[in-house]
């Protein structure tokens, strides 16, 4: 079912968690706040938004990280009911794409729901203090030619980084429904 993040809700503050990576490693929300701010992405490979945007993601996430952001990605989808979301999978995804950041798997879906998760891709974007500034998408593109894109989340997070707010006007992500138990 295709979904639309709500609007972003300026200084909320982002929930505290510890996940880990589909090999084991852990990565706790506040240690990965960054001197700029924090990016977190829920995503899962079998979506076709995500799939579409996935060497974007990657890209733009690298831009993030080079400017002083934390990003890390998370899958809150029931993998049980949706195998193609499992840990093995994830891997196979994130060294597809070039991930150079943590996917981290929410196998409980408290960290989804605490932070109301609505699709994949949903964008969370944080100032240095844990207050949230963005939650929009990723760019213009969608399923078009990105060739001449405007990167909306790599544009506000850099809003973000020399202002400590995001911008007014925000234009939702789109995607599937998270898949919860």
């Amino acid at each position: 079912m295709l979904l639309n993040t709500p609007i972003c809700d300026f200084g909320w503050k982002a929930p505290e968690f510890t996940l880990k990576d589909a090999d084991g490693t852990s990565f706790t929300m506040s240690d990965q706040i960054g001197e700029s701010g924090l990016l977190i992405a829920f995503i899962c490979n079998h979506c076709p938004y995500v799939q579409a945007i996935a060497d974007r993601l990657a890209e733009d996430m690298k831009q993030l990280k080079a400017e002083g952001f934390g990003v890390l990605a998370v899958m809150s989808n029931d993998y049980r009911s949706v195998p193609a979301d499992g840990p093995s999978f994830m891997k196979k995804f994130a060294k597809e794409f070039g991930f150079k950041f943590p996917y981290l798997l929410d196998e409980t879906q408290e960290v989804g729901r605490a932070y109301n998760a609505v699709c994949t891709p949903d964008f969370f974007g944080f100032n240095n203090k844990g207050e949230l500034q963005y939650r929009g998408r990723l760019d213009d593109a969608g399923f078009d030619d990105p060739t001449n894109r405007t990167p909306e989340l790599l544009n506000a997070m850099r809003q973000v980084a020399k202002t400590s707010c995001g911008p007014e006007h925000q234009i939702p992500s789109m995607g599937c429904s998270i898949k919860w138990k």
